[in-house]
């Protein structure tokens, strides 16, 4: 573990209490089992059963803070260790695909933001780009509508000279 990871660690689990939520906080920052018992302090066991315990299944959900919007909202949360295979590719687990709505050919949308690789589908950008557009149109207004107006006035001007 390095200094850098325990920084890390230590900014997930400032304003947590209990060792048990400290584990799932740690968890949930995609940090390893034996990571977290070295860094509590405790043996692996009982990292693995507070975690086990939590959910059976690979995904959970929980309140997570979505950073681009503000809003805090329950979402699916998976996980998975992924090998990089030759030339640099991966493989996205079917859970993962099936959450993200994409299937084999789709094309999605990848950036690196703070060291993360962050992987969108294409409605999921139109989405996004939907409700960005959103909070600077007054309510009622219909942007087709303006538009043609203006491509109107434009061709109106440009028959004038």
């Amino acid at each position: 573990m390095t200094a850098l990871e325990t920084h890390r660690m230590q900014d997930v689990v400032k304003n947590l209490t209990t060792v048990s939520d400290k584990i799932r906080a740690l968890d949930d920052a995609g940090f390893e089992r034996a990571d977290i018992a070295r860094f509590l302090d405790k043996r692996y066991q009982h990292v693995r059963n507070v975690l086990v315990s939590r959910s059976p299944a690979k995904v959970r959900v929980s309140a997570v803070q979505d950073a681009s919007h503000g809003q805090t909202a329950a979402q699916p949360r998976l996980k998975a260790k992924i090998q990089i295979g030759a030339g640099g590719r991966i493989v996205i687990p079917v859970e993962m695909r099936v959450a993200m709505g994409i299937s084999e050919g789709d094309e999605l949308i990848a950036r690196v933001v703070d060291g993360e690789l962050r992987l969108l589908s294409q409605n999921s950008a139109v989405k996004r780009a939907q409700e960005l557009v959103r909070q600077f149109v007054p309510a009622g207004t219909k942007l087709v509508d303006e538009l043609l107006s203006d491509r109107r006035t434009e061709a109106r001007r440009e028959d004038a000279e």
